[in-house]
């Protein structure tokens, strides 16, 4: 691609002069549409305002016309530009393409050839269009799928053939883009519009479209990526209503992407929506236990000590923050807990590090003898799982810190022996527990809870 072809911008188009009475005289186009022309073009939104508020499907008419029946590059990119600026300074004017009186024509089809034959300008112009034409639709089924309108039997694009073909350009435009800048921008900005449709969100699950938006999660610097940031995460939440979405996002690293961006934004809306996808991801399969396990209580209460502006904002962190509470207490239960150590499969699950847990359940530690402070032993030496050792450790010094005796009991037990071997484990994991369980032995619970994980 040529670089003044692919820095090509809606400025440097407008200021073309386009021969529309050649395009007369050779019956390109009709002797109205060059009235109309000749009224529109050059002028200021101020004075097309009215033009298109009076006879606005007559001048979509004109559009598409050229679009269809005109191949020259210049005129093709001039259209665009000018239906781009005429969306963008009001996008409502969107539904003027779905006016009665254009029942016959096609809308759709000039704009899905040039998305997928089109330079990247003509490629750009054209998704923007179709996504918000496509989203202006009065009726969301106006269309049936075979592309027949109600009131005609002429063959046309339907809705669902344009919202799909969107979707797949999107997806390939975000795993390789046409524009090194520009392609991933667009795109996100097309999509952050579109998934507010749950036929789209669909498309784009199928598409594995999902492991795709994962990477754009991270950190902004300058006033593009912010904005690239906040679209990006417009999608995530939208996605966050859809349970096939979420059985995606469950797999991807989106919820520790999200998690160091809310820790480090200072942008309102962005932390306004990561806030409101925890909120809706909080019940949903592993989450909660995620969420706790990255820290997001505490994260929470840093953020509510902050001065936001928006209430919204503000009610959002107030119910996420009695939603982790609630979702801490039904994590940590005792019961839970004893099973898990019964069955010997520790795992690092939020329990485990959480100091109420701990303060509320020591004395249970107690019951049948300290059944389940000998069956910790027991995984200690009889596991061949690293990460149920580490834990067993861990959960091992915990009990030391805790109970007004755990060094003592700990001591009878003959435990010191058993985690003294595991000193020279393979595993760091385990070592590194192991010399903590071992520090919190030999310290006791006075000085214990100075040493960290």
């Amino acid at each position: 691609m040529p670089i003044d072809q692919a820095e090509l911008n809606s400025d440097q188009v407008l200021r073309r002069d386009i021969p529309w009475e050649t395009y007369m005289t050779t019956k390109l186009i009709t002797g109205t549409a060059l009235q109309l022309l000749r009224r529109y073009d050059k002028k200021t939104e101020n004075e097309r305002a009215p033009l298109l508020e009076n006879d606005g499907p007559s001048y979509i008419r004109v559009f598409i016309g050229i679009l269809r029946d005109i191949q020259k590059e210049d005129t093709v990119e001039y259209v665009l530009a000018l239906i781009d600026e005429m969306l963008t300074a009001k996008p409502s004017r969107a539904k003027l393409f779905h006016d009665k009186s254009l029942a016959d024509e096609d809308i759709y089809e000039p704009f899905m050839r040039l998305l997928w034959k089109g330079s990247w300008f003509n490629q750009e112009k054209s998704s923007k269009i179709l996504t918000l034409v496509v989203s202006a639709r009065s009726n969301k089924n106006g269309l049936s799928v075979s592309g027949e309108s109600a009131n005609s039997k002429k063959k046309t694009t339907s809705s669902a053939d344009v919202l799909k073909g969107l979707v797949e350009w999107l997806c390939i435009q975000l795993k390789k883009p046409s524009h090194p800048n520009r392609s991933i921008p667009a795109s996100i900005n097309c999509l952050a519009a579109l998934l507010k449709e749950p036929v789209v969100r669909s498309s784009f699950v199928q598409a594995d479209g999902v492991k795709l938006l994962v990477p754009l999660i991270s950190p902004a610097s300058t006033q593009q990526s912010i904005q690239l940031l906040y679209e990006t995460c417009l999608c995530v939440w939208l996605l966050s209503y859809y349970e096939p979405a979420i059985e995606y996002l469950a797999t991807s690293r989106a919820l520790p992407r999200l998690t160091e961006v809310v820790k480090s934004s200072t942008k309102e809306k962005v932390v306004r929506l990561i806030v409101l996808t925890f909120k809706n991801l909080l019940a949903k399969g592993s989450f909660g236990a995620q969420m706790i396990d990255l820290g997001l209580p505490q994260i929470v209460q840093s953020l509510k000590a902050q001065a936001w502006s928006d209430e919204d904002l503000l009610d959002a962190l107030n119910n996420l923050e009695e939603g982790l509470k609630d979702k801490i207490k039904k994590l940590s239960s005792f019961d839970k807990y004893k099973q898990e150590v019964l069955i010997g499969r520790l795992d690092w699950s939020p329990m485990h590090k959480d100091p109420v847990f701990w303060r509320e359940n020591i004395t249970r530690f107690e019951e049948n003898d300290f059944q389940t402070l000998r069956i910790l032993l027991t995984v200690l030496e009889t596991s061949s799982d690293p990460r149920a050792v580490a834990v067993a450790c861990f959960d091992l010094s915990q009990f030391i810190q805790y109970h007004p005796a755990g060094r003592i009991i700990v001591t009878d037990l003959k435990a010191k022996e058993r985690v003294m071997k595991l000193m020279n484990h393979e595993n760091a994991e385990v070592t590194k527990n192991a010399l903590l369980c071992i520090q919190r032995l030999f310290l006791g619970a006075k000085y214990a809870s100075f040493l960290q994980a």
